[in-house]
């Protein structure tokens, strides 16, 4: 039985992980915190037990806390539960610079503690087939990879520590950290070169210094990246296929999937449209592996360098 407590809920992650935490058996919810309710995300299912986030710390019955709190307080939260002796697990990005990182690094390999990133994508239905084919060689060496993360900006309804100086730590970080990490989950290469990366204000044209367009194209070892993780997509009561949609190019063929379907397409000679069903593995239970030292889809060293590559491009880009 994991004893969970939540700290921080300025994101609606963090009430999704919430929601899977009440209907998991194995998880025992033990409190939950937040610094500022009245700007907080908290519905009436959240009951807030703890006065300060150093009672949470305090709390011999907590084996890990769940942090969701605004993207630029998070890491000195990772890093205070690690201090605490606290495994965690945090919505992305865990953190908005590499000093914070090299910390959380650090204090990781000090201690033995588990951080689960909520890198989700890692649970699609189509991962675990698409995995099969590219390591069987189905579409051959890869040369090329794409990527489009685009969100609705949402202005008004979007949290509104987004705009703020200071709290949201840059699209790239806050998007793409998805996108490589599933690009490194199912082709085992690291980023090895930066050709470009840019930023910008076009959407959010109340707040000319939130810069809601991303682009950026990468090396990662011998496969060359492009990605579009921009805040440009119409708020559309669906779907779109640009939320997450990925394209992976081989020398005999390419494969290409998106969130808005459970279908894997292969092109070879011919197209195929492979149904994918549903994986058994949640992310708590993932996390609940790590903690027990068990193989685990997403695991903490993979999540650091996940992490470290995204905050490098943003670092570039700016």
């Amino acid at each position: 039985m994991m004893n969970l407590a939540f700290a921080g809920f300025r994101h609606s992650h963090i009430l999704s992980l919430y929601d899977a935490a009440i209907k998991d058996d194995n998880v025992n919810i033990v409190g939950c915190y937040e610094e500022n309710p009245e700007k907080s995300i908290i519905t009436d299912a959240v009951s807030l037990t703890y006065a300060s986030y150093e009672e949470v710390l305090s709390d011999a019955r907590v084996d890990a806390i769940a942090i969701g709190d605004y993207y630029a307080k998070r890491g000195q939260m990772v890093i205070a539960a690690l201090k605490a002796g606290k495994h965690v697990i945090c919505d992305k990005p865990i953190c908005t610079t590499l000093d914070e990182l090299d910390e959380i690094e650090a204090l990781i390999h000090q201690t033995g503690l588990k951080v689960c990133c909520m890198l989700d994508l890692r649970y699609m239905p189509q991962i675990t087939t698409a995995q099969k084919l590219i390591n069987e060689g189905k579409i051959g060496e890869i040369v090329n990879v794409s990527f489009t993360g685009q969100h609705c900006l949402d202005y008004g309804n979007r949290p509104g520590w987004y705009f703020e100086d200071g709290k949201h730590g840059g699209t790239i970080n806050d998007i793409a950290i998805h996108g490589i990490d599933l690009i490194r989950y199912l082709t085992k290469k690291n980023l090895t070169n930066i050709n470009c990366a840019r930023t910008w204000n076009a959407y959010a044209e109340k707040v000319p210094t939130f810069k809601d367009c991303a682009q950026f194209m990468a090396e990662f070892e011998d496969i060359s990246v492009m990605a579009d993780v921009s805040y440009a997509a119409p708020k559309c009561n669906c779907i779109l296929p640009t939320y997450w949609e990925f394209t992976f190019w081989g020398k005999k063929g390419m494969l290409k999937f998106n969130y808005a379907s459970s279908d894997l397409y292969v092109y070879t000679t011919e197209e195929e449209i492979l149904p994918c069903p549903p994986t058994e593995v949640t992310l708590l239970k993932d996390f609940a592996l790590q903690m027990d030292n068990k193989d685990s889809i997403l695991n903490c060293e993979d999540m650091l360098k996940s992490q470290r590559q995204v905050l490098e491009i943003q670092k570039a880009a700016e």
